[in-house]
């Protein structure tokens, strides 16, 4: 009797860990969490990588009317960097993109501190930054395309401090940094955002424990906010230059590339050499190398910004 309970115990004891081990595949965590990630990665499949992939395997050919499309192997490649136009429009976004990116991030960097302050009217200051976000793109071009007329905003506001009315758009020397103010206009209040979210997770113990060491608030600022902020100045840094390499409307909208290739960055460049030039084994040979100037980029600011855990 004892043996016979024992053995029904026993099996009444394992029957739930066999169904446990039994229960039905679409149920198992794996299973599941694949499920609901499969929107992103069908979707990443479709608009990413099947696009890239495309644009890898057309950057090999070259199409023309009478001779049909061969393959060319790296011809393509050869072609573009002995085509004085497009390096120098290389040479605009590696410019545009050291200039551009520090700027940002610093400004957002700064406004972001400031704006953590306990200060009368920071949270209003903060909405103005930040206000520029709802505006598109193409919205915010032709806005500053009227301040940067020779009558409009940007020349009256100079004349009030003496200064004589500037080209702005229509000069070669001013130009890219009349993008760079537009682009930063737009942007800097977005990044400002990520840098305030990882200053408010900073405890706020750390900084008083500074001030009584006696800390000067520049020493705060490089020993204990720099080094906890890290990551998600990285996470800033890396989006916004991607964001800057693949800035399209404002360009169009404002310069069209000109004056003199001044603001020809690569991404009109690309639209320029597909759509006006017809020339679209040339273009995706163009977006593979924006991809691989991209990458290399955003390698080495991982690289220069990694924290050791």
């Amino acid at each position: 009797m004892t043996r016979a309970s024992s053995k029904a115990g026993g099996a009444s004891i394992g029957a739930p860990r066999l169904r446990a081990r039994r229960q039905p595949l679409w149920r198992r965590p794996a299973v599941v969490a694949l499920a609901f990630l499969s929107p992103a990665l069908v979707s990443l499949l479709i608009l990413r990588l099947a696009p890239a992939a495309v644009a890898l395997v057309d950057s090999l050919f070259r199409s023309s009317l009478l001779g049909g499309t061969r393959f060319v192997w790296l011809e393509n490649y050869t072609t573009l960097f002995t085509n004085p136009d497009f390096v120098s429009s290389l040479g605009v976004t590696l410019l545009f993109t050291v200039i551009v990116n520090p700027l940002q991030v610093a400004v957002a960097f700064f406004l972001a501190v400031l704006y953590t302050r306990r200060a009368p009217g920071s949270k209003v200051w903060r909405s103005l930054v930040i206000l520029p976000i709802a505006v598109p793109p193409a919205v915010s071009a032709v806005i500053w395309s009227v301040i940067y007329r020779p009558d409009g905003l940007g020349n009256s506001f100079l004349a009030l401090v003496g200064i004589p009315p500037q080209p702005f758009l229509t000069s070669p020397h001013q130009s890219l940094s009349a993008i760079i103010v537009v682009l930063s206009w737009i942007g800097v209040g977005y990044w400002m955002m990520f840098l305030i979210a990882g200053l408010n997770d900073v405890p706020s113990e750390l900084y008083e424990a500074a001030s009584l060491d006696g800390a000067s608030a520049w020493r705060q600022l490089w020993s204990i906010t720099f080094p906890l902020v890290r990551r998600p100045l990285a996470f800033v840094l890396v989006a916004d230059t991607v964001s800057n390499l693949l800035v399209f409307a404002p360009v169009q909208i404002l310069t069209k590339g000109g004056p003199e290739g001044s603001t020809n960055l690569l991404m009109y460049d690309i639209f320029t050499r597909a759509y006006s030039f017809g020339d679209l084994n040339g273009a995706q040979t163009e977006v593979i190398i924006l991809v691989l100037i991209t990458i290399v980029i955003v390698g080495i600011q991982f690289r220069l910004l990694r924290s050791e855990d």
